[in-house]
């Protein structure tokens, strides 16, 4: 038992703390090998894959992901906000997942229902993607606003 507690807290930190600084460090580059993760937290690279493990296991990393602007082939992208009829959101929703330039949406409260982040390659596949948007039944209202620049991303 006490070969663990020392395990844990080489680096003067409990499992939160540790856990929080993998997060940071992966939050920056989630490409980092486990070796070099290990290497900038000073502990074992087994602790370190355990961590990430159980992590991942617990839903706290659900995935790795490519940042916006850096996805091959998708070069613009678009918040799309839409306002669906009553009681035909979920026929939306569905809609909407099948079409390929719909990358994440989200549900809101307020004036728009959804909104959808939409990627194309060029902005005339963009604006295919946002008119096929609009004429799917149940959609009553679009507001699009193309991204043009990443000005803070944590």
């Amino acid at each position: 038992m006490q070969i663990l507690v020392d395990l844990l807290q080489i680096s003067g930190d409990m499992p939160e703390a540790i856990d929080q600084k993998l997060l940071d460090l992966l939050g920056r580059n989630a490409r980092m090998s486990v070796t070099e993760l290990a290497g900038k937290l000073k502990l074992a690279r087994s602790t370190v894959q355990a961590r990430i493990e159980k992590l991942e296991r617990t839903g706290v990393i659900a995935g790795y992901t490519l940042k916006h602007g850096a996805v091959p082939g998708r070069a613009v992208s678009a918040h799309v906000s839409i306002r669906v009829r009553p009681n035909g959101q979920a026929e939306v929703e569905r809609r909407l997942a099948k079409l390929d330039g719909v990358r994440t949406l989200y549900s809101t409260s307020g004036l728009h229902d959804l909104i959808a982040i939409v990627a194309a390659p060029t902005t005339a596949a963009l604006d295919e993607t946002i008119d096929a948007i609009r004429a799917i039944d149940g959609v009553t209202e679009t507001v699009s606003a193309i991204l043009l620049s990443t000005k803070l991303e944590r």
